[in-house]
């Protein structure tokens, strides 16, 4: 296991980090897929009060008795923005009782994902009054936060110097954040990638198509060795719903440096393939076609379909596709069948695409069972 500077909070985390979303079938599960994490040598667990039952089971695994001393293990736990900050302060002391912590490493403003949840952590009398409160009284040592949102909103969210992490979704098949990854380090924020292995296109169970174009690497190795190339990157997320799911990711976990030529060439290859595949019809996600009239958020969607037809990527996309008007505003937008052939899209897309007949053909492919998040 490899370790790297958290940014400017100066913890030195694991660059794997354990995630707690997946891990919920039962304490005893729970209990052993922290030991099983702690014995690899992951010393950061991020939790959330919005995780069912996750920060409980963590504090039986405390009462029980963990195998490195508290000073090694650094905490995070994430919760929601508020108006207000009595709210917030009721949410910290349940979030530490249930953890059964004195204190946390990390609290993280669970999914900044809205404009006015932006306006909540700048108000005067808002959440961060009661956070700033317990940074000062010790029972918060470092802040950051987490987000789903618009590009736009994280770069603002960063540009208030309220947070010293941030967390959130890059991939190598979603390079959306970019600039958000570069703003953060140009301000020393430690960077946390958001579930690599499942947002970053279910790579645990990838298509064969997609296994043979990746040879002699696996999709999965690929994608955490993209990320972990990456030195403004600190830590990835991996979400085992059992500690046998901790094996693959930790094949990696030393594997930290720059990328190879063999690596190099084979994301050429990947590029390539889906230049040659999707031809005039390939979207360059470059968002010039927003705002949809009717709320589509039409990059997503094409960027799905560009993962279904070139790498043959559908129950990815289907997964995903499924989350539009079901996900609020964690996964914001309606689905593509919303199109009204308005055109409004069509004269400011630079490729010239036919946007409304490839909206079409990605909702025929895509559509079928809606999605929801594994907690509420």
């Amino acid at each position: 296991m490899h370790y790297r500077r958290f940014g400017k909070t100066n913890l030195n985390l694991s660059v794997l980090s354990l995630g707690t979303m997946r891990y919920l079938a039962n304490s005893e599960n729970v209990q052993q897929t922290i030991a099983k994490a702690l014995a690899l040598g992951i010393n950061h667990i991020e939790t959330a009060r919005g995780y069912g039952k996750s920060e409980e089971y963590f504090g039986e695994a405390v009462k029980a008795g963990l195998c490195v001393p508290r000073s090694q293990l650094y905490i995070t736990t994430k919760i929601p923005s508020t108006s207000d900050a009595d709210s917030m302060r009721r949410y910290i002391d349940e979030s530490l009782e249930r953890l059964n912590l004195d204190y946390l490493d990390c609290l993280g403003i669970h999914g900044l994902n809205t404009w006015e949840h932006l306006e909540w952590v700048q108000a005067k009398n808002g959440c961060m009054k009661a956070v700033e409160e317990a940074v000062n009284d010790g029972r918060v040592r470092h802040v950051g936060f987490s987000t789903h949102g618009a590009l736009d909103l994280i770069q603002a969210a960063i540009n208030t110097d309220f947070f010293e992490f941030i967390n959130l979704h890059y991939y190598y098949f979603f390079q959306r954040n970019v600039d958000a990854i570069a703003q953060a380090a140009s301000k020393d924020m430690g960077v946390f990638i958001i579930s690599p292995a499942d947002k970053g296109g279910k790579l645990y169970t990838p298509p064969q198509s997609l296994k043979d174009l990746c040879h002699p690497f696996s999709p999965l190795e690929l994608n955490y060795r993209f990320l972990l190339s990456d030195q403004r990157i600190t830590t990835l997320s991996v979400g085992p719903a059992t500690p046998e799911e901790l094996i693959e990711p930790l094949q990696v976990a030393d594997s930290d440096g720059e990328l190879t030529p063999a690596e190099l060439a084979t994301f050429q290859h990947l590029e390539n393939h889906q230049k040659t595949v999707l031809g005039t019809e390939k979207c360059s996600q470059c968002y010039a076609c927003l705002p949809c009239p009717e709320k589509i958020n039409i990059p997503e969607v094409l960027r799905l379909r560009n993962l279904a037809v070139a790498y043959n990527m559908t129950d990815y996309a289907q997964y995903r596709y499924g989350m539009f008007e079901n996900a609020g505003h964690w996964f914001p937008g309606m689905k593509a069948n919303r199109c009204t052939e308005c055109g409004d899209c069509l004269p400011r897309c630079p490729e010239k695409l036919d946007i409304p007949t490839l909206l079409e053909d990605t909702h025929n492919r895509l559509n079928g069972k809606a999605g929801r998040r594994l907690w509420g």
